[in-house]
């Protein structure tokens, strides 16, 4: 059974703390990919978020994708996604020690796409609160050595899995 947390409307913890999540990594036709710096901050990630109660992780997965980088089905192929749930535990500084129940980290189901449509449909401005406000083409490993400390692991093994999908288009 499911739990939600007040902070996370609509969202998904489960019994053990972690936050239903899908994760996004986008290819271009070389196989660099796309990162994207969070709005106001020095931090860079891939595109991520939590998955809403009664959503599929595919329905999460379109739902990020417009809100977050304005990219629509037709933009992307999808070309595959990891077998199970990764998980990362969040450092006690970063929990949000008010919300019941208490979320101690995610569990994400990773997703590689590759971008058909044409670059300009980029767009990090398509929500009211924009997640980024920069983002760049990158080498395939670069993004394990740049992103938080934290979420290292799950990228690596994130990448690892799913590099095996990813040939020039």
């Amino acid at each position: 059974m499911s739990v939600h947390a007040a902070g996370f409307a609509g969202e998904v913890i489960d019994a053990d703390g972690f936050r239903a999540n899908v994760g996004i990594i986008l290819a271009d036709g070389s196989g660099r990919l796309f990162w994207a710096r969070r709005a106001g901050q020095a931090a860079w990630q891939f595109p991520q978020g939590g998955i809403q109660e009664r959503e599929s992780p595919e329905q999460a997965l379109f739902r990020e994708l417009a809100e977050e980088i304005g990219l629509r089905p037709e933009h992307v192929d999808v070309l595959g996604s990891t077998g199970q749930w990764l998980r990362y535990r969040l450092p006690a500084r970063y929990q949000r020690h008010d919300s019941r129940p208490l979320c101690i980290g995610q569990k994400q189901l990773w997703f590689l796409l590759r971008l058909i449509g044409e670059e300009s449909a980029v767009r990090l401005d398509a929500s009211d609160l924009p997640e980024f406000d920069a983002w760049r083409w990158v080498d395939y490993w670069h993004p394990v050595d740049e992103v938080i400390f934290f979420k290292r692991q799950v990228y690596r093994q994130a990448l690892t899995e799913l590099e095996r999908l990813l040939s020039p288009a």
